[in-house]
């Protein structure tokens, strides 16, 4: 409670993040912390003590966002770690892209619903479900809401799945129906679209990939936060229901 207090009384600004333990989730909550934010991460991982940031630990929800009831729970929690406060930044990062056995991609025809609705369910219904359940948060601090769709979600990529792909484009699609509907409450809603960015799940031959891309590099994880960043200040106070693409010029 006295850290919650001291935070109000310094006007300290707080982010929600999905899938805060890795890759653009990792870099994502370094950014906003190395400016001051306060971070609560949400993660199928418990939390790591070598997440450089502060207030890590006891502001870590560990949900599995696959699960809808897991998911309706833990805004309860983070309503709880809120504790009326105002939530200024809403981060939907967490995704899946399952493959097959061999590792490779799982297309149209071959993809179980019981798939489909595990990657729906985390890429998808969870922005939905958390940014409802936090309108009132989300209100009070004239927030702004980031979802972490994917170049994938606009052309057929050679690794990521079919429902990836869809869930994605449900995604940028959302990001459209929540700007209109969140924005008389005060509330932005955007979205970044990554390309191929350099993280612990590149697929063996995105260096074919990079090949073809304008910029002849990968990004950088680092490269999405600041775009996520600058959706989350005044920066861009009149950008909403927008995606920008983070890829190297890869979408021209």
């Amino acid at each position: 409670m006295e850290h919650q207090m001291s935070n109000m009384a310094q006007g300290q600004k707080t982010l929600l993040l999905t899938g805060a333990s890795r890759g653009i989730g990792h870099a994502t909550a370094k950014t906003f912390a190395e400016n001051g934010w306060r971070v609560i991460g949400c993660s199928r991982q418990a939390f790591s003590p070598e997440c450089p940031w502060p207030g890590g630990a006891q502001d870590h929800v560990q949900v599995d966002l696959s699960d809808p009831n897991k998911t309706i729970d833990a805004v309860e929690r983070i309503k709880g770690l809120l504790n009326g406060q105002p939530l200024h930044a809403l981060v939907n990062n967490a995704g899946i892209s399952p493959k097959d056995a061999n590792g490779g991609r799982l297309n149209t025809l071959d993809t179980d619903l019981r798939v489909w609705g595990e990657v729906f369910h985390v890429n998808f219904f969870a922005s939905v479900v958390l940014a409802r359940g936090l309108r009132d948060e989300l209100s009070l601090g004239r927030g702004s809401v980031v979802n972490v769709t994917s170049i994938a979600g606009s052309r057929v990529h050679p690794f990521a799945g079919a429902a990836y792909a869809t869930s994605k484009a449900a995604l940028a699609a959302l990001t459209r129906e929540m700007a209109h509907d969140f924005g008389p409450l005060g509330v932005r809603v955007n979205a970044v679209a990554p390309g191929e960015v350099e993280t612990a799940i590149l697929s063996e031959g995105t260096d074919k990939i990079v090949e073809t891309v304008p910029l002849r590099r990968l990004g950088q994880p680092e490269e999405v936060a600041r775009a996520i960043y600058f959706l989350c200040t005044d920066a861009s106070s009149y950008v909403s229901g927008t995606e920008i693409e983070v890829n190297g010029g890869q979408h021209v």
